[in-house]
């Protein structure tokens, strides 16, 4: 159900997220058990895509004997690439899951979670048929610390340009959830380059961000859900820098 929410600044998310996470607050658990939730969901729902006549079918793994869908996670070397390892690790009972490190640095522990519960590794060039080997692609590759322009390189932008291409040139898209913040959009002011993956749906975590709704936020975001992780006593004492609408509000597991 769509809620109007209040939206802050990447800072003061930061200041509410330090005493939580210095008192051993499990914020990234809960937030990739969120975030397996709306893949499931997104994998589960057939959708409408705009330029085809009816619903999209998932696409089946390319193993013949195993029909199931197939999901690609981009990851980078900051909280957003954990985020979605361990997400990615929920949800191998029911899709094959492909990850590629667009970073020579990682969340080690949450890869060997996913690699774990069967992830695959994947090399930027095996991406670039997209939309006839994966169902959704999840884009963990940075989040609300993207300040720097360009936001997106070397690796990272490698794949999100090959993936924009796609889409350029009539190519199918996949559907792509973004982690907190579509990758390269900056969470303050939502400018961007044209390096940035438009996002089906932003799962954001604790709070909207200003930028998902500002600048060119509305363009890359597309619907988004609220992650409750526990911030909200924390941000209580914070002012708002607005206020915006999002598609539902979820409350992650407090485990």
């Amino acid at each position: 159900m769509s809620a109007r929410v209040p939206i802050y600044t990447a800072e003061q998310i930061r200041a509410a997220e330090r005493p939580l996470l210095e008192e051993g607050v499990p914020l990234m658990q809960r937030a990739a058990a969120a975030l397996a939730a709306v893949v499931r969901d997104e994998l589960a729902t057939p959708h409408i895509d705009p330029t085809m006549t009816g619903a999209l079918e998932p696409v089946a793994s390319d193993d013949p004997g195993d029909p199931r869908p197939r999901v690609l996670i981009l990851v980078g070397s900051g909280d957003n690439g954990g985020d979605a390892l361990y997400a990615a690790a929920q949800v191998t009972d029911v899709a094959d899951v492909d990850a590629l490190l667009v970073s020579d640095r990682f969340h080690e522990a949450a890869l060997a979670a996913a690699v774990g519960a069967g992830v695959r590794r994947v090399d930027v060039t095996e991406i670039a048929d997209v939309g006839r080997h994966y169902t959704l692609v999840v884009d963990g590759i940075l989040g609300i610390g993207a300040s720097r322009e360009p936001a997106l390189r070397g690796t990272a932008r490698e794949a999100v340009t090959a993936l924009l291409s796609i889409a350029r040139s009539g190519g199918r898209m996949p559907r792509v959830v973004a982690v907190d913040i579509p990758s390269g959009l900056h969470p303050d002011t939502g400018a961007a380059d044209d390096a940035v993956l438009p996002a089906s749906v932003t799962v954001t975590f604790g709070a909207v961000k200003a930028g998902l709704v500002g600048g060119r936020g509305p363009e890359y975001a597309g619907d988004i859900v609220l992650v409750d992780i526990g911030l909200g006593a924390a941000l209580a004492s914070a002012e708002p820098a607005g206020e915006a609408s999002v598609s539902r509000v979820v409350v992650a597991p407090t485990g």
